[in-house]
């Protein structure tokens, strides 16, 4: 292995970072395969590649098959995702026939809704703990996707 030059080692660095998924990953092989003799370690001291990705991509290029990338597992899942009985619980109070509780009181006077009221009501009617709901901003996001709209309770200044 010959000396790569910093000039060099930028340009291929900058190639690399303008290449998305199994391309990247078949030009760092190439590279590591002419210029590294094939060594994922010296790949990553060289140019800062992992040494996983090198070799995922020295054994895509050896054998001609590509790994398919799973980015929809990645990030964060919904948190009705992560906690169903929330949403449903949710559902229970802001359904059309669901805003009565079972001794038929209305959880909202005339629908006003905001998601700190909603919140206030799944621990005090449902159970749940300050620590097991999360904050008032998520729950808004929860009823918008679940397509309830919400907004700000207007109070108005009583005329004397």
């Amino acid at each position: 292995m010959s000396e790569i030059s910093d000039a060099m080692k930028r340009v291929i660095r900058n190639t690399a970072k303008k290449l998305k998924g199994a391309q990247k990953r078949e030009f760092i092989a190439e590279v590591t395969l002419e210029l590294l003799d094939g060594n994922a370690r010296k790949a990553e001291r060289e140019f800062g590649w992992g040494r996983e990705t090198v070799r995922k991509g020295i054994r895509e290029l050896a054998t001609s098959i590509r790994c398919i990338d799973n980015y929809s597992a990645r990030g964060n899942k919904r948190t009705e995702e992560k906690f169903p009985e929330l949403g449903e619980d949710i559902r229970a109070i802001m359904g059309a026939d669901g805003q009565l509780d079972p001794v038929f009181q209305m959880y909202f006077s005339q629908g006003k809704v905001t998601a700190r009221a909603l919140r206030q009501i799944l621990i005090n009617a449902f159970g749940y703990t300050d620590d097991q709901l999360p904050n008032d901003n998520t729950i808004a996001n929860i009823l918008s996707r679940l397509g309830y709209r919400i907004g700000a309770v207007w109070q108005m200044d009583k005329k004397k």
